[in-house]
C-alpha cells in the first residue's frame, strides 16, 4: 500500500505571518519540515503552498512542491486540492502533516502509517503526553480526549478536540500537527461544510466527528510543539540550534 504526505503552507497566517519562511539553523520551518517527512522514508513528499516564496524555498532546500489556491478553510482541503493536481490515483494513503512542526519525530510518522496499515483505520493522527499543567489553558496547545488510555499497542478513538481543558485526567492528550486518511475518507471529509464546532473552536477534525467519522489515535513517543506565534518560534529555535 502507498503513502504520500503532502504539507499545507502558506505566508498568511493570521497569529506569525511568514512563519514558514522563519529561520532556525540556516534552514527555514518548511523545509525542516520537509525533511522531518522525507526521513519517516513512507512515501513521496510535497508542499502545498500558496506562495510562490515557499516553493522557491523549498525547491532550493531539495524538496518537492505545487502552488495551489489560497480560498480553502482548512489545510485538508488544500491537500486535497494538491492531491488532485498532483493526480495520483495509486496512492493508498494520505498524510497531511502540518508545516509548522519543526521538532515532528520522523519515527512517530512512521509509526503513524504502519498503525493505519496494521489496523485498517479510515483516519488517524497522532497524540503525546500532555507533560506540564500550563499547556492545559494554552489554547495553542491543542489536546485530544480518547475512549482508552494509550499506550504503544493502542490506536483508540478520539472522543473530543479541545483547546482548553481544566482536566487532565480521563485519556486527555497533547494532539499533534499530524492526520493521516485513507482516500476515500478523505474525499468524504472535504464534501462535508464546515460544522459550527470547528468553525467556532478552530479545529478542522472538529468536521469529523461531527459527520460521525471515526479518528485513531496513536501514542507518540515525543511531544513536539508547533510553532503557532513569536514567542514559540524563538523557543524551538533555541532549542534546535542547542543540538
Amino acid at each position: 500500500m502507498k503513502t504520500l504526505i503532502i504539507i499545507p503552507s502558506r505566508l498568511s497566517a493570521t497569529r506569525l505571518p511568514g512563519k514558514p519562511l522563519l529561520k532556525i539553523n540556516g534552514l527555514s520551518i518548511i523545509s525542516h519540515v520537509f525533511k522531518k517527512a522525507e526521513e519517516a522514508n513512507i512515501g513521496e513528499v510535497f508542499v502545498a503552498a500558496e506562495d510562490n516564496e515557499i516553493i522557491e524555498d523549498v525547491r532550493k532546500n531539495g524538496g518537492q512542491a505545487i502552488l495551489r489556491s489560497n480560498k480553502h478553510k482548512s489545510g485538508t482541503d488544500r491537500i486535497y486540492e494538491a492531491l488532485k493536481i498532483l493526480g495520483k490515483t495509486d496512492i493508498n494513503f494520505i498524510v497531511n502533516l502540518q508545516g509548522d512542526e519543526p521538532l515532528m519525530n520522523s519515527a512517530d510518522i512512521k509509526n503513524l502509517d504502519n498503525q493505519m496499515k496494521r489496523n485498517n483505520s479510515k483516519l488517524g493522527t497522532l497524540a503525546s503526553l500532555l507533560l506540564d499543567k500550563k499547556f492545559c489553558l494554552n489554547e495553542n496547545v491543542v489536546k485530544v480526549q480518547t475512549k482508552e488510555s494509550l499506550d504503544e499497542t493502542k490506536f483508540s478513538e478520539a472522543t473530543n478536540f479541545m483547546r482548553k481543558t481544566n482536566d487532565l485526567k480521563g485519556n486527555i492528550y497533547h494532539h499533534l500537527g499530524i492526520y493521516c486518511y485513507d482516500f476515500e475518507t478523505l474525499e468524504k471529509f472535504v464534501s462535508y461544510k464546515q460544522s459550527k464546532n470547528e468553525i467556532k473552536n478552530k479545529l478542522e477534525q472538529l468536521r469529523a466527528l461531527d459527520n460521525n467519522m471515526t479518528i485513531n489515535v496513536a501514542l507518540a513517543k515525543t511531544s513536539p510543539l508547533g510553532v503557532d506565534t513569536f514567542e514559540d518560534y524563538i523557543a524551538i529555535k533555541n532549542m534546535m540550534e542547542k543540538k
